[in-house]
């Protein structure tokens, strides 16, 4: 408030000097004679006149600028908030991983950057008896603990999503054969090291089984995960808690107790 009356008062100032030159110079030269009266006329009308204009001005353009930065501020605010939601929209709301359609987002993005890498597809075992046994919020531990050893054994830059109830996928992007089978074994030997208490005391083991297959130039991404979806079905079979590879007979890991 006093810098706008600071700028309201040197904006009548210089007003009455503008009033008092302008009389000073027409008067003589149109013949008058400068008096008393005139002198003061000049000097109070542009105080009249001046002071409230310039007051009412310098308060409105104040009110102003509080206002856009009251808008600006809200406006990066709002923005922030959609951004969060937005990403929040793209994840899981219990393991923080990519959501499937997010996943599957992803993958055409990662298309346009490689052209190689490994489709694991990985699926939690026995997951059924955990949720009939001991529930489906111990169950939700579980697979919140086992989707964290899984963001623990990819590297950065791999896309990781859980695409299902209790089956996870990761695109290892430009991965060879025998990174790919050693990440997915450092997984299945994360989830196995994994102690998890569905309470009383007692711990439950837990384990993945994981399907791979390489990601060739004329395959589409619904065409590679089926090929590592197919694995998956093939490490089930031969026992679970395994690493099967696109090829037969490639895998690692022992089958579950």
């Amino acid at each position: 408030m006093n810098q706008i009356i600071a700028k309201a008062s040197l904006a009548t100032v210089l007003s009455v000097a503008a009033s008092l030159a302008l009389v000073l110079m027409l008067v003589p030269s149109l013949g008058g004679v400068i008096e008393g009266s005139a002198l003061l006329m000049a000097t109070l009308c542009p105080m009249v006149i001046a002071f409230p204009a310039s007051f009412y001005l310098f308060l409105q353009k104040k009110r102003l600028a509080e206002t856009l930065a009251a808008l600006t501020a809200a406006h990066e605010r709002l923005a922030r908030a959609h951004a969060e939601l937005a990403e929040k929209a793209r994840h899981d709301d219990m393991t923080g991983l990519l959501n499937r359609e997010s996943f599957l987002a992803a993958l055409k993005g990662a298309r346009r950057r490689t052209d190689s890498g490994v489709m694991l597809i990985i699926d939690a075992d026995h997951f059924k008896y955990i949720n009939d046994t001991h529930g489906h919020a111990q169950g939700d531990v579980a697979l919140s603990m086992i989707a964290e050893a899984i963001r623990g054994g990819v590297r950065a830059g791999d896309i990781v999503g859980r695409i299902g109830g209790e089956e996870f996928a990761a695109f290892l992007c430009g991965a060879t054969r025998d990174e790919a089978l050693m990440i997915a074994e450092r997984i299945r030997l994360g989830v196995e090291a994994l102690r998890f208490s569905p309470g009383e005391g007692k711990y439950l083991p837990l384990s993945v089984s994981i399907g791979a297959a390489r990601l060739q130039p004329h395959l589409s991404w619904s065409q590679l995960m089926r090929g590592a979806d197919s694995r998956l079905y093939e490490a089930k079979a031969r026992g679970r808690n395994r690493v099967v590879f696109e090829e037969p007979g490639e895998q690692s890991g022992q089958a579950a107790a």
